[in-house]
């Protein structure tokens, strides 16, 4: 299975941020998407950075509320690791398993296409064993 088929059963929206906008607006923007993650672009097409709330969670605790007010930039993770929608999800998972990270831009010709969390990934492996075991159930019956 390749990234394009994950982005097929998804939104192909992505919710970013300005690199110039506080901490707090990211807050916010997470609680209103339920999301984890958020590609921080200029454009909403290109990818600076990320941030997740992880960030925003270990900022806090070694700085205080103090980062409440801090641009975005000051804490996202500037080396991005993205993927193409030509990629295996194997590969997806593999990097993300080694690299540990949970969010992964999708990105065409230089252009943001979509966003892969690590949830997308296990439900993609968990429908592929589900229909290996209903192919193998209908060999076995003889259906």
């Amino acid at each position: 299975m390749q990234i394009s088929d994950l982005l097929k059963q998804k939104s192909r929206s992505v919710a970013t941020v300005r690199p110039e906008e506080t901490v707090a607006a990211v807050i916010a923007e997470l609680a209103r998407h339920d999301i984890g993650a958020l590609v921080v672009s200029e454009t909403g097409s290109d990818v600076a950075g990320i941030v997740s709330e992880r960030d925003v969670v270990r900022r806090l605790h070694r700085f205080g509320q103090a980062v409440l007010e801090e641009p975005v930039r000051t804490i996202m993770s500037a080396e991005v690791r993205t993927c193409a929608p030509g990629d295996s999800v194997d590969s997806l998972a593999e990097t993300m398993t080694e690299h540990r990270i949970r969010h992964v831009p999708v990105v065409a010709d230089g252009v943001l296409v979509g966003i892969v969390s690590i949830g997308d990934v296990v439900k993609s492996r968990i429908d592929e064993l589900q229909r290996d075991r209903d192919q193998l159930v209908q060999y076995i019956s003889g259906r």
